[in-house]
């Protein structure tokens, strides 16, 4: 009996062994991914096939104008890499099928021919590739077809994606506890065959676009766009391993820094940012935010994350001191009558939102995050960004939107840093001794 090797990526081995429903794996660019599941595919195919089972093998895009926005061109060079699956499929310029019949590719866009999945012959596997796009009718209509099984076997779903939104349909299956679900990142580390001519363009725009290398290659989501003001610092605090596990410091003062937002149904965000200022560094512990919520939901947050009178205190913007208009009552008072010590950081005229934006950038090689409490804080500081008036090419200042409040927080945070006070070495006059 001969036995055919095939290579893939170490962390790919146990996702196509034993039984499953779907199979599936997300990454960065360079990972091997594509390349590894289009060669599987294809040595399922021939598997099924040499056992004597028939049925199609589909390949699905969710955008797919023509066979050349399809991913048969990756089948094919899978195939010919495989001397063994060369000599058991014939490829044309519009197809790939098996040599004995059984096996057939079929190539399809699932916004425009969903519907017509649901007729299609005995599928054996489906491949959704570049899946981020998919929606969830998509997938919901496409799942019930694939509901052939035999011995030992069954129709199954596989997935790739490059992530870019935490809300994509496709990210369902990252997040799967079931176990005939198998999904695993993959990244450029993890491919054994990255070429050099890839690691030229990686390390290009680690130096030259520092705010889309996470996402491009390393699996990240999007929350980082082009031209944001902190894009860099952020790049630069995860490299550096500035994003991680910080644990509070019991015995000294969580400050809290405050956005106000206000109570009303089309309020802003009312953010807080939990921190310790520690020596020089500064340790960013946690993230509050939310809109339209009353002042006792934010007491009740406080409180539950044991961030209490006698642990904490509260930073205002200036407008702390002025009531809201909804409660008639201060969040300066409404702070202080709850128990903490309140500062109304006073009005920092015009020009505050650069200073803020410029004295951020400044304190960012110091401040430390914990990663799993400030993640929506982060996204915020990642998208944070100018407004820009296309037409004459100025900019405008910062964009008010959703990032703006929990970056200005944590702008107000940085400006109301302390420098630790040194003590200068004390110098003590000679004795004149030999």
């Amino acid at each position: 009996m001969t036995t055919a090797r095939i290579a893939l990526p170490d962390k790919l081995i146990p996702i196509f062994q034993g039984e499953a429903d779907v199979r599936g794996s997300y990454g960065g660019r360079g990972s091997g991914k594509t390349r590894s599941f289009a060669k599987m595919i294809a040595l399922r195919g021939y598997i099924y096939g040499m056992g004597g089972v028939s049925g199609q093998l589909l390949c699905a895009r969710q955008f797919m104008n023509s066979l050349a926005d399809s991913s048969m061109e990756e089948c094919k060079r899978a195939i010919e890499d495989e001397p063994f699956l060369a000599a058991y499929y014939e490829i044309g310029d519009k197809f790939i099928r098996s040599r004995d019949g059984r096996i057939w590719f079929a190539f399809a866009g699932l916004d425009r021919n969903i519907a017509s999945i649901k007729s299609k012959g005995r599928i054996l596997i489906c491949w959704v590739d570049e899946a981020e796009p998919v929606t969830d009718e998509a997938f919901t209509t496409l799942i019930p077809t694939l509901r052939e099984e035999g011995e030992d076997w069954n129709a199954e779903l596989w997935v790739t994606w490059n992530p870019k939104r935490k809300k994509a349909a496709v990210e369902r299956f990252r997040n799967s506890s079931d176990p005939r679900v198998k999904v695993v990142d993959l990244n450029w580390r993890d491919n054994p065959k990255f070429p050099a001519k890839l690691e030229r363009d990686r390390q290009r725009d680690l130096a030259e676009r520092p705010d889309q290398y996470d996402h491009i290659w390393e699996g990240g989501f999007a929350t980082i766009i082009e031209g944001a003001y902190f894009a860099a610092s952020l790049t630069t605090a995860k490299a550096q391993g500035r994003i991680g596990r910080v644990a509070a410091d019991p015995l000294m003062t969580i400050r809290l820094f405050v956005d106000i937002g206000g109570t009303g149904a089309r309020a802003d965000a009312f953010t807080m940012w939990a921190t310790q200022f520690i020596g020089k560094e500064i340790r960013v512990l946690d993230y509050y935010e939310v809109v339209g919520q009353p002042f006792d939901a934010h007491l009740a947050w406080l409180r539950s994350r044991g961030y209490t009178p006698d642990r904490a205190q509260i930073w205002l913007p200036h407008d702390g001191a002025t009531q809201d208009k909804v409660i008639d009552v201060s969040y300066e008072s409404a702070f202080k009558k709850a128990g903490y010590t309140v500062t109304v950081v006073p009005n920092q005229g015009k020009g505050a939102a650069a200073a803020r934006i410029e004295q951020t950038r400044l304190m960012f090689p110091r401040i430390w995050f914990n990663a799993d409490t400030t993640e929506a804080g982060r996204e915020a500081l990642g998208f944070y960004h100018e407004k820009r008036d296309e037409v004459r090419g100025v900019g405008l200042g910062p964009e008010h939107d959703w990032s703006s409040h929990g970056s200005d927080s944590f702008g107000l945070m940085c400006v109301c840093y302390e420098e630790p006070y040194e003590s200068k070495p004390l110098s003590y006059p000679s004795l004149g001794y030999a």
